[in-house]
């Protein structure tokens, strides 16, 4: 890797951690060339707007998150061992370390849900994937024979993102610590309707 590619990815990599505490819209070109050691010509030097900035964050955050989640997941066994591999690394994921404010998918839903523009249609966009793979492994389960036949693999998927969307609000913003439990609790249950 060039030393101006090792820039351009500690730049992206100290703005991920940063947004997932406070957003896109705050982050600050100043702060984050002072973080990195750059100037802020130094750091405009590497991308064309803060909205390039932003979206490459996002970018990397849904490339991290196939490595991390959704490739391992689906090296598992076909069926509901990887419904439950994509349960475990997703849980895995709201609690990373690079991400000190928990899921940046999550957390920039309430920032960019009522902002139109190509920064929310990217995440809109890789959120219909992610429910697009959540209901597909689904399939898989049924195909299986893990999961019933007659199962609504629509409302599979939305139980098992809302089951996460309850865990990153009780682990992150009221500091649960039974939060990680109750989120197990309530996918077991979910994949108790799916028999």
């Amino acid at each position: 890797m060039r030393k101006g590619e090792r820039t351009r990815h500690a730049v992206v990599d100290r703005a991920l951690a940063l947004s997932s505490q406070i957003g896109l819209d705050a982050l600050s070109i100043g702060h984050l060339a002072k973080e990195v050691g750059l100037s802020k010509s130094g750091l405009f030097a590497h991308f064309e707007s803060k909205e390039d900035l932003q979206l490459q964050v996002l970018e990397e955050a849904v490339d991290r998150f196939i490595k991390m989640v959704v490739t391992p997941a689906f090296r598992e066994s076909r069926g509901e061992p990887r419904v439950r591999a994509l349960f475990e690394r997703w849980l895995g994921w709201a609690t990373a370390d690079f991400l000190p404010g928990g899921c940046i998918f999550v957390s920039l839903a309430n920032e960019l849900d009522d902002r139109p523009g190509p920064l929310r249609d990217y995440l809109v966009g890789s959120q219909s994937e992610w429910l697009s793979t959540l209901a597909t492994a689904g399939r898989i389960a049924i195909a299986e024979k893990h999961f019933r036949d007659n199962l609504d693999i629509d409302q599979f998927a939305y139980e098992f993102y809302a089951v996460m969307l309850a865990f990153h609000h009780f682990h992150q913003l009221l500091r649960d610590p039974s939060a990680e439990d109750r989120a197990r609790r309530s996918f077991d249950s979910l994949i108790e309707t799916c028999h």
